[in-house]
């Protein structure tokens, strides 16, 4: 994954098409239909598994504070009141269900590297490059505070702007800024070479 403005996804037809089902199934949920909050946990899992793998850097943790997240919105959809994107309004749920995962099991354990990429088959040599330049970030995002591992992951990963990364994480845009200052420092202090280009 390139870290840089190219990598955000551009906001597209199909994605304000997907903003207006995602805002029509939480009117269902609101009433209570258990079809659409099915749909719309399908439409966020994988957004917030992969959040979550970052932040909380426990696997066998990810699963549990991604259903507490979607408990709450199942039961507090109707406080949703349109003030911010539902995406921001639900990663913001999971962001504070997941600090409050870190307080309780503060030191990662060890494990396998999670790997989001989706492959598109590349070759031998072109999959071993993305495989190492994949493991040399992940190692190095790794290095960082669990602040800065969401600015980064919710920017380069989410494609969000630092205004609704602030409605997450309950801050102002500023810090927002500054923490991701301080993250891409990190970052190409951990990395070397051409990855160094990367951020």
């Amino acid at each position: 994954m390139i870290l840089n403005g190219a990598a955000r996804r551009p906001r597209t037809d199909a994605n304000r098409s997907s903003v207006l089902e995602e805002n029509e199934l939480l009117d269902r949920v609101r009433a209570r239909d258990m079809h659409a909050f099915e749909r719309l946990y399908r439409i966020y899992q994988p957004r917030l598994a992969r959040f979550l793998f970052n932040l909380v850097q426990r696997p066998q943790l990810v699963e549990e504070v991604l259903n507490d997240t979607m408990m709450v919105v199942w039961d507090t959809a109707g406080n949703f009141r349109g003030g911010s994107k539902l995406s921001t309004w639900v990663f913001s749920i999971a962001y504070r269900k997941a600090m409050k995962a870190k307080m309780r099991w503060p030191d990662p354990v060890e494990e396998q590297p999670f790997d989001p990429r989706v492959s598109n088959d590349p070759g031998p040599d072109e999959e071993l490059e993305h495989q190492r330049l994949h493991d040399a970030l992940m190692k190095a995002m790794n290095e960082l505070s669990a602040d800065h591992r969401a600015v980064v992951d919710l920017t380069y990963f989410h494609g969000l702007g630092y205004r609704e990364i602030a409605e997450i994480m309950h801050c102002p845009v500023d810090t927002v800024k500054t923490r991701m200052f301080h993250a891409r420092r990190r970052l190409k202090q951990a990395m070397s070479g051409q990855m160094f280009d990367w951020i």
